[in-house]
């Protein structure tokens, strides 16, 4: 009897433990900490610099958060944690309450509006191709018995496999566990293309070991609409995370984040548009 009212009040505890950390405003009012998830290999939305420390585009909109939500809660000197994630864990340690949003390049879907909620669009990218310069692979028609590499557990790898079997394209596809990986693989040969967020492979190719032996494909194989995560039942993190990114549009301070991690460019006509069209007023 005894160890079935243990088992009983573990199981609540697991069952309670997430919904507990669900108004984290809340609790950093009482004095508890935020945490910030962010990808590792994800450059130049979130990544760990030379120095190991959290840096990126995305990465900064979630310090503007942080320090818009220490002031809200009565905290201005809140300093978050930074806890790292992976495209395989990154859910779930949103879910298990491990981190309190998530920084990367997250692809919002409705599939995964069943898990988690998100903030407004931050970026909007598509998919598309990293070959060797001179390949003359630009069509998915050109990847036809070729060995074409994607990051495994992705948006990502669930459109190229859709778009190849829609297609009637016969590719072989291999999964590889992060975009360092893919980046290896094609360079030394033992794949002939590798399938990406067009953004994230630009990034990916200035790492490589020759960049200027590598291309990326001018055409899009997908939509690819980012966003910040957050746990469901967090409304008031997701408003204030709203509140500053709108803030962030409507007074043009986004260019100058955008121009600091993408090279000094310009934002793109449909950026533009994305944050003109995200620029609630209050």
């Amino acid at each position: 009897m005894k160890q079935a009212l243990m088992a009983m009040m573990a199981a609540c505890l697991v069952i309670a433990g997430p919904a507990a950390r669900a108004d984290t405003m809340e609790r950093l009012a009482e004095g508890g900490s935020f945490t910030i998830g962010y990808r590792t290999d994800a450059r130049p939305f979130s990544f760990a610099d030379a120095n190991g420390l959290p840096a990126g585009y995305s990465v900064t909109l979630c310090e503007q958060i942080a320090a818009t939500v220490g002031r809200a809660v009565g905290r201005p000197d809140l300093v978050p944690d930074y806890q790292p994630v992976d495209a395989a864990s990154r859910f779930s340690a949103l879910e298990q309450g491990a981190i309190d949003i998530l920084c990367g390049a997250t692809t919002v879907t409705l599939a995964r509006r069943e898990r988690v909620d998100f903030s407004l669009l931050i970026f909007a990218t598509g998919a598309a191709l990293l070959v060797e310069r001179g390949a003359e692979i630009e069509h998915l028609a050109d990847i036809a018995g070729r060995r074409i590499g994607v990051l495994e557990g992705t948006t990502t790898e669930e459109g190229l496999r859709a778009l190849l079997e829609e297609r009637a394209v016969e590719a072989a596809v291999l999964a590889v566990d992060d975009h360092p990986a893919g980046l290896a693989a094609l360079e030394a040969g033992d794949i002939d293309a590798y399938f990406g967020d067009r953004v994230l492979l630009i990034g990916l190719a200035m790492e490589s070991t020759d960049p200027d032996a590598l291309q990326v494909s001018s055409r899009f194989f997908s939509y690819e609409p980012y966003a910040l995560a957050m746990r469901h039942d967090d409304e008031a993190l997701r408003l204030a995370a709203d509140r500053k990114l709108a803030r962030l549009y409507r007074s043009g301070e986004i260019a100058g984040i955008y121009r600091r991690w993408f090279g000094g460019s310009e934002p793109s006509d449909l950026l533009r548009a994305l944050f003109i069209l995200h620029a609630l007023p209050e």
